[in-house]
């Protein structure tokens, strides 16, 4: 898709912010925050552009959306939408956030189209006024369409000053593999597969003694999917740098109200931890698994 067929595709709204047009649906951008601690709370580090899609007002499943979706028509759509959440964005986020897009490595089969897409970002953010520090570029878990082109397009993307996260790790191809191929700046980890790993003593400290492993190698660990307050204690004790569910705020359709909360900007590589641990530093043999409800900082109320 061209730079202009992208743009005859985007409608803005009076609000200031824009949507997309796909056949009979219309999409929306939403965002969720990604939190850090930092200073013994929790504060919004980055968010995560997630697409909401509708037809006939009436909202539609994002999966549902994609799976209806043509192979033909499925770059296209991403590029769309990665459009869309960088537009908005720079509409309505803190500037001092970071930005987190998906890329479906199934879409990358042969160079053109990594050429196009990198090329269709760096327009995009130029038109806004978005540095490429401030975007993080997600790999998600679907299977690559081209390894050599997935991992020239990731070289590019670095070179040109975007961050690069591996989502879901853990789960279907984001394994270890691809944590050595692409060497991202941040994983972000699968939260059933976290759950799980909760749920037991030795579990646990597998999880923690990963991230660990992460952390000593300089990169973010974001715990996503989290929904129950215990799940947040044993994040923090495993030593996760930032976290991200519904327990703490749902995505919200731009523009959002997530400006008014504290927000702490996120480095290029790793973040600081806090002078005074909310935990002690040694790892419990076989921790709680449901701890009482405790207060990290402000919280949105989903």
């Amino acid at each position: 898709m061209s730079r202009s067929s992208v743009l005859a595709h985007i409608v803005r709204d009076d609000d200031g912010t824009s949507k997309g047009v796909w056949g009979p649906f219309v999409l929306k951008s939403a965002f969720q925050p990604i939190f850090a601690f930092h200073h013994g709370k929790l504060s919004i580090a980055a968010f995560e552009g997630l697409i909401r899609p509708l037809r006939n007002d009436v909202p539609v499943p994002p999966t549902s959306f994609f799976a209806a979706l043509p192979a033909m028509d499925r770059f296209h759509v991403e590029t769309l939408t990665r459009t869309l959440h960088l537009i908005n964005a720079a509409a309505c986020l803190p500037r001092e956030t970071a930005i987190f897009v998906n890329f479906d490595p199934s879409v990358f089969i042969d160079r053109v189209i990594a050429d196009a897409a990198l090329s269709d970002m760096r327009i995009t953010l130029n038109e806004v006024g978005i540095d490429p520090g401030r975007v993080v570029c997600e790999v998600t878990e679907q299977k690559s369409g081209s390894q050599e082109a997935l991992y020239e397009f990731v070289q590019a993307l670095r070179v040109n000053g975007f961050r690069i996260a591996v989502d879901d790790y853990g789960a279907a191809d984001s394994d270890i593999d691809r944590i050595k191929a692409l060497r991202p700046e941040i994983v972000k980890f699968d939260a059933h597969w976290i759950t799980n790993l909760m749920e037991s003593g030795p579990g646990f400290g597998l999880l923690s003694a990963m991230v660990e492993i992460f952390t000593g190698r300089g990169i973010t660990t974001v715990f996503e999917g989290i929904e129950e307050n215990w799940q947040l204690e044993l994040a923090e004790k495993s030593g996760a740098s930032m976290v991200q569910g519904y327990v703490l705020a749902r995505p919200e359709i731009a523009p959002t109200s997530f400006a008014s909360f504290p927000t702490v900007a996120m480095p290029v590589a790793g973040l600081p931890r806090r002078a005074e641990p909310l935990v002690a530093k040694q790892r419990p043999a076989v921790p709680q698994i449901r701890p009482g409800t405790r207060t990290f900082g402000r919280k949105v109320v989903p």
